[in-house]
């Protein structure tokens, strides 16, 4: 049974709003620390909230705060607000505008459900004790903008001492919440490795050092990482993103670039990926006399949910939306840059499912035509202000 005062009524009232927000984001997506046109918008709604409100927190990111009456804990609500470089594939009236960019991460509809959970609140009244502050943060897709943030002192003044988040994911029911404590989003590293071999006429092969099939050998073998060198009840992904390399088709490449991400669950493991994956790389490129580069970039560490905040998560659904309205997630191979808030004060990021059961909304995320069910829309932002304002009662 929804309780009496259930944010989630109110939230529907702003169903019209939420929409219009978010198809705004849409239309006019912006990259990480290029969010000027959106961090505008937020702020300018938040001071007419009468929130006080920080702007330029990690370059262009947006800090309101709501003060209650006395000193208390302090809880935050976070969303993202950039978007991808990839080009929008929708046919819509609100599809993205700016060309090469386009918001398929549902970023937009964070910002629009954490301005809709800024004015439920506002509307509340301020708590008696204690205080909530709202993070808009910029760069999430990884530019590492929340740690920007927390370097310009988002966890401080006053000092937060627990933090919700939801994303949206368009691989369940519309309107549901998907959770889970402990590990629940995958440590995001980066590799880099070229291979460097030497290049000549395509007729005449057995003079150079092909870079190029030494590359499909490299990406083949770093399969065996998960195949062969980890533990099966373990959980690893090593992913070439990118490719570049070769002049022309009569022309062999003397050297071949690639890009990748690695993913983790376990942060023994994660340390020994590094080693691992050069091993394959050395053994691969010296078998045919060619030489590498190899660089491992250790980024986005695991979102550990904690516990008792991923409780509270539970009990906000049921009371605000209804018995039957959650379910027990498993941990996603994803990466989230909430980590590194999660790391530092007691957290819960959570799932916003937002497929209503249609072809337009059950594609993946980052794909360029990912939309999503905005009648999902006032449930985020219910779950949002009700999370924050369940965690003041309790507190």
């Amino acid at each position: 049974m929804i309780e009496k005062n259930s944010f989630y009524h109110a939230a529907l009232d702003m169903s019209a709003q939420l929409s219009a927000w978010r198809r705004d984001f849409h239309r006019y997506p912006e990259l990480g620390y290029e969010e000027n046109r959106t961090a505008g918008i937020v702020a300018d709604h938040l001071k007419r909230l009468g929130l006080e409100v920080r702007t330029g927190v990690g370059q262009t990111g947006i800090v309101g705060l709501l003060r209650g009456a006395e000193p208390g804990p302090t809880v935050l609500l976070r969303a993202d607000m950039d978007a991808l470089p990839i080009p929008d594939g929708k046919t819509v009236d609100y599809a993205s505008t700016v060309k090469g960019k386009a918001h398929l991460c549902g970023h937009d509809g964070h910002t629009a459900m954490l301005m809709a959970a800024a004015q439920l609140l506002a509307a509340r009244g301020a708590p008696r004790k204690g205080h909530i502050k709202f993070m808009f943060q910029p760069a999430e897709e990884g530019l590492a903008g929340a740690q920007a943030m927390i370097d310009d002192g988002v966890l401080d003044h006053p000092r937060v001492d627990a933090a919700f988040a939801l994303h949206v994911k368009p691989t369940i029911a519309s309107g549901t919440i998907g959770v889970g404590s402990g590990t629940f989003y995958a440590a995001a590293d980066r590799i880099r490795i070229k291979i460097i071999g030497r290049g000549g006429h395509a007729a005449a092969p057995h003079q150079t050092i092909d870079a190029i099939p030494i590359a499909a050998q490299v990406i083949t073998a770093l399969q065996t990482i998960a195949s062969r060198q980890t533990d099966p009840l373990d959980s690893v992904v090593v992913t070439i993103g990118q490719i570049h390399g070769g002049f022309a088709s009569n022309v062999i490449a003397p050297e071949v670039e690639m890009n990748g991400t690695v993913r983790t669950l376990n942060p023994d493991l994660q340390k020994l990926m590094p080693a691992r994956i050069e091993r394959i790389v050395r053994g691969v490129t010296e078998s045919f006399g060619a030489t590498f580069e190899f660089d491992y970039k250790f980024s986005y560490p695991i979102v550990v949910n904690d516990e008792s905040i991923t409780d509270l998560v539970r009990q906000t659904a049921d009371r605000t939306l209804g018995l039957g309205r959650w379910f027990n997630e498993r941990p996603t191979m994803g990466g989230e840059d909430f980590a590194f808030v999660a790391r530092e004060v007691p957290s819960a990021l959570f799932w916003l499912g937002v497929n209503d059961g249609t072809e337009r909304t059950s594609y993946p995320l980052h794909h360029p035509m990912f939309d999503l069910d905005e009648n999902a829309l006032p449930v985020g932002a219910a779950m949002l202000a009700s999370a924050a304002w369940h965690y003041m009662e309790q507190a």
